[in-house]
């Protein structure tokens, strides 16, 4: 065991060298913090409403769903969160996983094979880097929203089974992908889109449906969608949609579905209370990106398209820093560093929520505006390098 003992070492050595240490800090009940670095877009993990649906559910059906979903685990809520969630998009079926890193990994095993092309952006999540990896395709990674180069790797798979990994809103530069000229593009050569909306569901299109919506794109014979419960629906959980084909050959061939247990009862009423929420305000949606546009303004970076403001930072140690001073001051807000960013910028990652009333956020978008000069570095500027 000395060996092993002497690796671990080694390697947190050389993590709190880089910078790159991370713990667990637990939050307690009563936490008064402003929090910025979660990801409940719309505040749903705190509504009343959203809390008694899974409360009640927990009450109805116990504590988890007793088995996996092909044997009992799967409740009359999860066929009707699936229904509401393939309506809501504008896809044919859905189905719900026990996270969204599972939806990712469930869509590309069961599509993808050794016989199979897989194309991925650079900047995709490690959910959907690790299924194409599990899956034993060859993999092909494109530069970040680069269209002539998915064109170009498209031709050169021409006559193979091909899948394009895309994100809908990617979480890091918070930049949108062009999914009107990758699905032309698929559709040309015969291939599959895939698009995570983990970023876009409930905060872009008509009333939060997402990007792929907004596009037109949902039931396109050629895209398909994952997307997260855990995010603007404030419960957790994943789900793909498409067309009821993918769905029936997911169930009987997707091994993270079919031998893992289902997600639990109180989190997919939930889900579905929250979804419920956000059909009946529509303004929502709207709102939250009206909040990161300001604060992003008055940070001086790009504009986001969905609700994470991105602030670049010179090292990991100055977004740690950073991100202390504003815990300091009564704000959680999150931290990018390396492996996690796919450019090895360090940033602090500020969440927009609803759950923030306007006095809340006005103070935060204060306090933080003043922490990100602070930290700024002599020339004005947070880095040369822009995100």
């Amino acid at each position: 065991m000395s060996a092993w003992a002497d690796w671990f070492a080694e390697q947190r050595s050389t993590r709190e060298t880089a910078g790159l240490q991370r713990i667990l800090r637990p939050r307690e009940l009563g936490d008064e913090l402003l929090d910025l670095a979660g990801n409940d877009y719309l505040g749903m993990n705190g509504h009343p409403e959203v809390r008694r649906g899974a409360a009640e559910a927990a009450l109805d059906w116990g504590a988890g769903a007793g088995a996996s979903r092909l044997v009992t685990g799967t409740t009359a809520v999860h066929t009707e969160l699936e229904r509401g969630l393939a309506e809501f998009t504008g896809h044919e079926a859905a189905l719900v996983c026990s996270t969204g890193y599972h939806a990712n990994l469930c869509a590309v095993t069961a599509l993808a094979d050794r016989d199979t092309v897989i194309i991925s952006d650079a900047h995709i999540h490690a959910s959907l880097i690790d299924a194409a990896r599990l899956s034993r395709a060859r993999i092909q990674v494109v530069a970040h929203n680069d269209l002539d180069a998915v064109r170009a790797a498209l031709a050169e798979a021409a006559g193979r089974r091909t899948l394009v990994l895309t994100e809908s809103v990617f979480s890091v530069l918070g930049d949108t992908a062009p999914l009107t000229e990758l699905a032309t593009a698929c559709a040309e050569q015969g291939a599959l889109l895939l698009v995570d909306e983990a970023h876009g569901l409930g905060v872009l299109g008509d009333g939060g449906r997402g990007l792929v919506h907004r596009e037109g794109l949902a039931g396109h014979p050629h895209v398909i969608m994952t997307a997260t419960l855990s995010k603007s629906l404030g419960a957790m959980g994943g789900s793909v949609l498409g067309p009821g084909a993918l769905i029936d050959h997911l169930i009987n061939r997707a091994r993270p579905f079919i031998f893992d247990t289902g997600l639990a009862p109180a989190p997919t009423a939930g889900a579905l209370t929250a979804l419920r929420i956000l059909r009946g305000r529509p303004d929502l949606p709207a709102r939250i990106r009206e909040r990161s546009a300001e604060l992003a303004d008055l940070l001086a970076v790009p504009r986001p398209a969905g609700a994470v403001v991105s602030v670049p930072m010179r090292s990991p140690q100055a977004a740690l820093a950073a991100q202390a001073h504003a815990l300091a001051a009564g704000i959680r807000v999150g931290c990018f560093r390396p492996p996690s960013v796919p450019d090895g910028i360090s940033r602090l990652r500020i969440t927009v929520s609803m759950g923030l009333a306007d006095a809340h956020w006005a103070e935060a978008v204060r306090t933080l505006t003043e922490i990100v000069q602070g930290h700024r570095d002599r020339t004005g500027t947070l880095s040369a390098i822009s995100p």
